[in-house]
């Protein structure tokens, strides 16, 4: 497997003739980002260390530790990396997936796919194929079938004044501004806004900052910050208004979640 200890180095998996190519890295880094980019193969991307978001044209997905990130084929998008990053990516032959998703997604990764993708991770990318790997690959595939939505993601609207308010949301996420006001700085109503909102990303005004709240969040907390420095810069008045946002949202407190996150990747390296 090739080991990208510098993430300038090239490496196109379309080129490998294989129907299952990984390639991993492992590096301390305060911040990398890769540009728009695209392959010929899906792929998806385990990550074990670090924080990695990924932000295609039509949402923003965050990989806690511990997590996978599909990426159809073809699909263009770009990556930002921080932490002290452990991290394979996946290139699967397109032939093998018949139901291939749209978009990309935040998946649950079980230990047992944590452990396929480690032991594939060991043979080179030019070592021939053999019987042991494609029994490995076909349970592979059942567990990236098995792997659940997590729904770590912010969906991107579309319309030039929506994605307008995404962008300035973004740049500015404690900025506290009603819907109304909001509407009157992008020159829509307020009942415009609202359904337009909802048609683009399924989700109403409220949810869909909250959720770009626990996105970022994630990031954050993950490269080792407080809960209480994060609920501030994020506007909130308190920790602990943070941490109910956060849990209605998710379905637990932050800290929770990045400790399940964890307990669960120890339980499949020790069982």
């Amino acid at each position: 497997m090739p080991i990208l200890k510098e993430f300038e180095i090239e490496f196109d998996p379309d080129a490998v003739k294989k129907p299952l190519v990984v390639v991993g890295t492992k590096r301390a880094v305060p911040y990398w980002e890769k540009g728009q980019h695209a392959h010929r193969k899906p792929s998806f991307l385990l990550n074990l260390r670090g924080m990695i978001t990924c932000e295609a044209d039509d949402g923003v997905w965050v990989v806690p530790p511990h997590s996978a990130l599909w990426i159809p084929a073809g699909k263009v998008h770009s990556s930002r990396m921080s932490g002290n990053i452990e991290c394979y990516v996946v290139f699967l032959d397109p032939g093998l997936i018949t139901r291939q998703p749209r978009s990309c997604a935040t998946l649950s990764a079980s230990p047992l796919l944590r452990e396929l993708v480690l032991r594939s991770a060991e043979a080179p990318a030019d070592a021939p194929f053999f019987d042991a790997d494609f029994r490995i690959l076909a349970v592979l595939l059942d567990e990236l079938d098995a792997a659940q939505d997590v729904k770590l993601s912010l969906p991107m609207p579309k319309s030039a004044a929506l994605r307008n308010l995404a962008d300035m949301l973004l740049r500015q996420p404690a900025d506290r501004a009603t819907l109304t006001q909001w509407a009157a700085r992008i020159g829509l109503s307020e009942r415009t806004l609202s359904r337009s909102l909802l048609n683009e990303t399924g989700m109403s005004f409220g949810q869909w900052r909250h959720q770009l709240h626990v996105v970022l969040a994630l990031q954050r907390l993950g490269d080792g910050e407080t809960v209480q420095n994060v609920a501030i810069d994020l506007g909130y008045e308190s920790a602990s208004s943070f941490v109910t946002m956060f849990r209605k949202t998710v379905g637990k407190p932050p800290a929770r979640y990045l400790m399940d996150q964890t307990s669960s990747h120890s339980e499949g390296r020790t069982s």
